[in-house]
Parts: structure tokens; C-alpha cells; sequence
């Protein structure tokens, strides 16, 4: 797909770092990651953006996919991908209107790390290979579509809104993060969805792992050991116990993450629209252990007017 070629683009925009000293400064520079995923998510839509918008040819739309019966799907990798729209038309929704079927599928990601050059440090994004395997698209997500001062705003209610994904660098580093839009709130450029249409918002990224997860030493959020019971010697409460203090104090911690999506094709007769969309949002915390990784993710999408 155009889309691949497209992957070259601008994984640009540098943040600022977050290397925290305890819990409550993390706590402060997650939040503060907002504005810079706002950044970030708007440069890399500018060049998303530039894919054509002719259908690929191996395109399938959704009326082509209904048509198919499990056992057609099955092994096939279809159930992992998005459906493509045909035609340039116009929507506008009506009052109580939702977007139902939304189906958000990742093409290419990229990881932030710091690439040292000439004596300096400086984060870039780095492409990354995805290592899990074909579940992770988002699909049957629905919400809501109001309209605020003439815009469309879109709410996120329900739908197979995450998906545990592994992404590997370069030089064999693998990076779990949560892929997810809950609680999407995406504002609209205008007020009708047609080719060129834009919304965007923030989103909650839930922790990686729940709190009954238990680590190699059985330590967990809700269950398990408080300490790791073959070291009692570092974890007395006195000097020494600040090295092992995020890994025995499991905490499930929850992020935001900003997905920018522009629509490219909409068929009014079917009501459907579908594009390309920008997501960053932070890798997994290994339950508050460590300082997580910026993951930015772009792909396309396909929803459904109803």
C-alpha cells in the first residue's frame, strides 16, 4: 500500500525527557506528556495525510467482508484488517447519530529513542517492527456523535477498543504497550464528514498489565508478595530499600494517549467513511517499574454513520 511508503515521513518532533526520581514526579511528567503527544500527533498527520487516495488493489470493502462466511476469513489475516471505502461523498449526521463498526487498523510504528550523533543525544523516532501477531486491530468500536459550535465531536462508548501489542527495534529491543482509543473524545474540523474532514482528541491508555498480574517473584498490585522474598536483607524499610521500591510497589497507572485521524473517502450510499489516522500514546510501565517508552502508531480507519 501507498500507506507503507509513506512511513518514511516526519517521525519527527523531539520531547522533552522523563526520567523520573520517585512516583509522585513521574505521576506530574506523565500528565505533562499531553501537550507534547498534541504536537507530535499533529506533524506526523501532516505527512499522513499526503497518501492517495485511490483504493489499493487488494482493497476489500465491507460489503465484500459481510459477504463472507467464517470458515472464507478464517486463516486468512482478513479478520485483522480494516475495510476500504470507495467514493467521495458527503455525510452529514443527524441528531442522535453514532458511529458504529469503527475499525482502527496500524500500518507502520515507530518507537522514541535517543540517537547519539557527533557527541549529542537528541529523540527521534525510530521505526519498529510489530512482533504480535495479527490481533492487533481495534474493531466494532462505537460512540456517540454530537455537535458543538458546528462541529462534530465523537464519542467513544464500547467496542473492542484494545489490543496488547509488542513492537521490536532495530537492534532487537522489544516494546509492549497497550493499544487503545478508550474514552476517545475526537473533535471535528467541521460539520459534516466529506474528504479533507479532520477530528482529534485525547484518549486513557489503561496499564499494560492488571493488578493480578504477578512478576517472577510473585510480587503484584492486589495479590502476591509485597517484597521479594529472597532478598529480605534490601527491603527492611531502612537504607537500602529505595532500589527496589517501584518493583515491589506495583501501581496500575493510567496514561493518555492522542490519535488524529483525517477522512480521505466517504460513501454516502452505504454511510460509510474511512481514512488515516495518527496515534502516540506511552509503552508499558511494567506496573510503575519503569519509565515507558513514546510509541507513535499510523494506519487507517473505517467507521459506519448510523
Amino acid at each position: 500500500m501507498k500507506f507503507t511508503a509513506a512511513c518514511s515521513l516526519a517521525f519527527v518532533a523531539s520531547a522533552s525527557a522523563f526520567a523520573p526520581s520517585n512516583q509522585g514526579a513521574r505521576s506530574t511528567q506523565l500528565n505533562a506528556l499531553k501537550d507534547d503527544v498534541a504536537k507530535v500527533g499533529a506533524a506526523a498527520l501532516a505527512g499522513a495525510v499526503a497518501f492517495s487516495a485511490a483504493a489499493p488493489a487488494q482493497a476489500i470493502t465491507k460489503q465484500e467482508l459481510n459477504q463472507l462466511s467464517y470458515l472464507q476469513v478464517k486463516g486468512t489475516g482478513l479478520a485483522n484488517r480494516c475495510p476500504e471505502v470507495i467514493g467521495e461523498d458527503t455525510i452529514t449526521p443527524k441528531s442522535g447519530s453514532k458511529l458504529v463498526d469503527m475499525c482502527i487498523e496500524p500500518k507502520a510504528w515507530a518507537v522514541e529513542e535517543e540517537i547519539g550523533k557527533g557527541g549529542k543525544t537528541e529523540k527521534k523516532f525510530v521505526n519498529s517492527k510489530v512482533m504480535t501477531r495479527q490481533t492487533y486491530t481495534l474493531d466494532g468500536i462505537e460512540g456517540v456523535l454530537t455537535t458543538d459550535g458546528g462541529k462534530i465531536v465523537f464519542t467513544e462508548q464500547e467496542g473492542i477498543d484494545y489490543a496488547p501489542t509488542t513492537v521490536q527495534l532495530p537492534g532487537g529491543e522489544r516494546v509492549p504497550f497497550l493499544f487503545t482509543v478508550k474514552d476517545l473524545k475526537a473533535v471535528g474540523t467541521g460539520g459534516a464528514f466529506k474528504p479533507g474532514f479532520q477530528m482529534g482528541g485525547d484518549f486513557n491508555v489503561p496499564s499494560y498489565r492488571t493488578g493480578l498480574f504477578l512478576d517472577p517473584k510473585g510480587r503484584g498490585g492486589t495479590t502476591g508478595y509485597d517484597m521479594a522474598v529472597a532478598l529480605p536483607g534490601l527491603q527492611s524499610g531502612e537504607e537500602g530499600d529505595d532500589e527496589l521500591f517501584k518493583e515491589n510497589n506495583k501501581v496500575f497507572e493510567v496514561t493518555q494517549g492522542r490519535i488524529e485521524m483525517e477522512v480521505n473517502k466517504v460513501n454516502a450510499e452505504e454511510s460509510d467513511i474511512g481514512g488515516v489516522f495518527v496515534a502516540t500514546q506511552l509503552g508499558d510501565t511494567d506496573m510503575g517499574s519503569k519509565v515507558p517508552k513514546k510509541i507513535l502508531t499510523k494506519g487507517i480507519f473505517y467507521a459506519r454513520v448510523d
